[in-house]
């Protein structure tokens, strides 16, 4: 049970923070991502570079929070890029398992290098003790807004 007043000024700062942060984030390392990716590329290549196996296009979208129809175009681009294959589903001939291929990991590597800098720059004033503080923090609040997380999406069999 919470014991903020509604309304609380400092919600809503927090919130308009976030906001704000995600909003020039989102900006900056688009800027810095390598010639032809895009943000939303880069978030599917790093999914499963770091969690490995296969997601079907509907799994990655929960996990996104978009629809079928983007992901499904996301997925359309990585594969003609090369980035990702896609199999069908043996046991259901409407489903796809998608997983990163080895040029798409490379290509995840190479936008990590690209914005690594920008990271760098946009966080030099923050220690990271204090990133690491505020880490589960920034979880639990997305966990709160009902943000699947990898792990609560069933992988293939």
């Amino acid at each position: 049970m919470s014991t903020r007043p509604p309304g609380d000024p400092f919600v809503i700062a927090l919130f308009s923070e976030i906001v704000m942060i995600e909003q020039l984030a989102r900006i900056r390392i688009s800027r810095a991502m390598p010639k032809g990716m895009e943000l939303s590329h880069f978030m599917v290549l790093n999914h499963f570079s770091r969690l490995g196996g296969e997601k079907t296009p509907g799994q990655l979208a929960r996990i996104f929070h978009v629809t079928k129809g983007a992901m499904t175009n996301t997925v359309r681009k990585l594969d003609e890029a090369g980035y990702v294959h896609v199999r069908p589903d043996w046991d259901d001939a409407r489903r796809k398992w998608v997983g990163i291929s080895p040029a798409g990991q490379a290509a995840r590597d190479r936008a990590v290098r690209e914005i690594t800098p920008v990271l760098d720059e946009l966080l030099a004033g923050v220690r990271n003790d204090e990133l690491r503080r505020a880490l589960p923090i920034l979880r639990a609040i997305r966990q709160s807004f009902g943000g699947e997380t990898a792990a609560d999406v069933q992988a293939p069999r």
